[in-house]
């Protein structure tokens, strides 16, 4: 007799079942975003498919940009700085001596200063559209504004990445998280005029868009779909709400997001459970497509919202149009006015 899809996904036991801040301005560089407890967010419960692979590009990320915010403290130099500029204030920790940290009135989160992540590739729209530099929508997003800025976006990038890496692999996860890094540079770059951005949570908040869809096109392998659902969509949220805090770049956090949440749809689809269990069905079995038909569509609507919304994106981007200009209460993506702060000069 053949098996259904939905009897055979309920037969299944538990063992063989298996399923972020940017910121900155030339005079002062903001906090990141809080970091936020992601690992409950990372899996779902007893419907877990097994991991399939080891995670080694995530680890290499990790290395490379705690490597490049060395190479940053190094050409910093804030000792030679405070000499030939007289800077008020004192290097934060001079017995690191050339690694030492500007003066926290400079930069709070004991980092560089603003003109050394600009000359090492930081993401300004000036240089990015009028001097053709467009190679910095994607090295902004291997530098960081300071040790903090730095370990908050490391940590969300082990609980986040070595989870989706194991079960999708280094090749998908490497592009959802590049391609959102870069989606969320175009768009900061379409709305931010008067400042400096650098970070990974562009490309972090693609991972947890991609995750949100993968839920939806894999609706149903889990059997805790809602419980799945209202957590991720619970952090998610938390993580753009504080996003709206002055001189934190939400705009690199939305595009990376919208990036990441359309590349799920391509690259993280799951076959059915009948696909998967050809080998110990029946003979006879009739088997049907390796996706759902609703996977397909997805697919197919997906790619084309993708490349329609790069496409457009970079052509209003290097034709210097500026995103405000037609969306004019996007502005509070970015900072929320309050009687704690102003948005004006951000």
């Amino acid at each position: 007799m053949a098996v259904g899809d939905d009897d055979l996904e309920n037969r299944m036991s538990a063992k063989d079942r298996g399923i972020g801040s940017r910121g900155g301005d030339r005079n002062r560089i903001g906090p990141p975003p809080m970091p936020v407890a992601l690992a409950s967010s990372t899996e779902f419960g007893d419907n877990a498919l097994s991991s399939q692979w080891t995670s080694w590009l995530v680890p290499v990320f990790v290395a490379a940009n705690v490597a490049l915010f060395v190479v940053a403290m190094f050409v910093n130099n804030c000792p030679e700085h405070f000499e030939s500029h007289r800077l008020r204030g004192h290097c934060v920790a001079k017995f690191l001596g050339r690694l030492s940290f500007e003066p926290l009135r400079s930069n709070p989160l004991f980092g560089p200063s603003s003109n050394t992540l600009e000359k090492l590739g930081a993401l300004e729209w000036s240089k990015v559209v009028e001097k053709k530099e467009g190679w910095r929508l994607l090295t902004c997003i291997w530098l960081h504004a300071g040790v903090i800025h730095l370990a908050a976006n490391m940590l969300s990038l082990i609980f986040i990445g070595i989870r989706l890496e194991q079960q999708f692999g280094f090749v998908r996860i490497g592009v959802i998280y590049l391609l959102s890094g870069i989606g969320g540079s175009i768009l900061s770059s379409l709305f931010i005029r008067n400042s400096i951005s650098v970070g990974a949570s562009g490309a972090l908040f693609g991972l947890l868009g991609s995750m949100l869809s993968e839920l939806f096109t894999n609706w149903t392998i889990y059997s805790n779909k809602v419980a799945a659902l209202l957590t991720l969509v619970f952090v998610i949220l938390i993580n753009l709400a504080i996003g709206i805090l002055p001189h934190v770049d939400n705009f690199a956090h939305v595009g990376g997001f919208m990036t990441g949440f359309l590349l799920g749809f391509i690259l993280l689809a799951r076959p059915q459970f009948k696909w998967l269990a050809r080998d110990h069905m029946p003979q006879g079995t009739p088997l049907r497509y390796k996706y759902k038909p609703y996977q397909y569509l997805l697919w197919l609507l997906s790619l084309a919202l993708l490349v329609a919304g790069f496409v457009v994106a970079l052509v209003m981007l290097f034709r210097g149009e500026n995103g405000n200009d037609h969306c004019h209460w996007c502005r509070y993506l970015r900072c929320v006015p309050t009687s704690k702060w102003r948005c004006d000069d951000i």
